[in-house]
């Protein structure tokens, strides 16, 4: 059963926050990396995406929090599932997000347009662990992501998305945050104490690749510190 629900876009500091939750007790947390790292994740969401299924116990089977993409796109359906459970929406700069956003996770995306790299990547054995993920990104887009690449388009769903979260629901439960702010406001919200040492940095865009490329292609699922 679901406890927290991180609502932030990815690369608003999620896979640090998935870190500091599961410090606090909030473990396991769902990350992307869960879902790269295995095709049967890919395939449940590809059902959620197209309709066939909204069987959250099911996707979240054994997990006490959940962040970043694909969970953010649902907050509002795991909102009103988890009654109980807290909602955190990670935010940053607009502009330092887009940077970050377009060195990251905006190059896939980007290269299935490219018109050379596009065919060789969507000519990928299918049912392979980059085929589905690629089909599953494509249709959790059409789904959920009302979004362009380029920078006006995406600052402005970037906005969209971070000002329904702050109007929909209630301050009691919602946090707004930024990573930066460390770990005071995290476990006040939480009702949690506060840990020794620092506030965990996890997966800055420096490691994102690495990351990746080791989860998708069949290496350990893991953000940053967390291997």
């Amino acid at each position: 059963m679901l406890q927290v629900i991180g609502a932030g876009l990815g690369r608003t500091g999620t896979s640090s926050l998935k870190v500091a939750l599961e410090r606090l007790g909030f473990d396991p947390c769902y990350h992307m990396y869960e879902v790269v790292g295995s095709v049967a994740r890919m395939r449940q969401w590809i059902d959620v995406a197209e309709g066939r299924t909204r069987d959250w116990d099911a996707v979240f089977r054994g997990y006490r929090a959940c962040v970043d993409f694909p969970a953010a796109a649902y907050w509002r359906e795991l909102a009103a599932a988890h009654p109980a459970a807290k909602v955190i929406l990670t935010e940053r700069d607009p502009e330092a997000w887009y940077e970050s956003a377009r060195k990251t996770i905006f190059r896939l995306p980007l290269l299935l347009r490219h018109p050379l790299a596009g065919p060789v990547l969507r000519a990928l054995p299918s049912g392979s662990r980059a085929a589905t993920f690629i089909r599953m990104l494509s249709t959790l887009n059409r789904d959920r992501r009302d979004i362009g690449f380029d920078r006006d388009s995406a600052i402005g769903y970037f906005e969209r998305h971070n000002a329904e979260v702050r109007r929909s629901l209630p301050p009691e439960r919602l946090l707004v945050y930024h990573v930066e702010q460390g770990w005071e406001p995290l476990c006040a919200f939480l009702g949690a104490p506060v840990p020794a040492g620092p506030f965990p940095r996890a997966n800055d865009s420096a490691r994102f690749w690495g990351n990746f490329r080791r989860t998708l292609w069949g290496g350990p699922a893991g953000p940053g510190t967390r291997g």
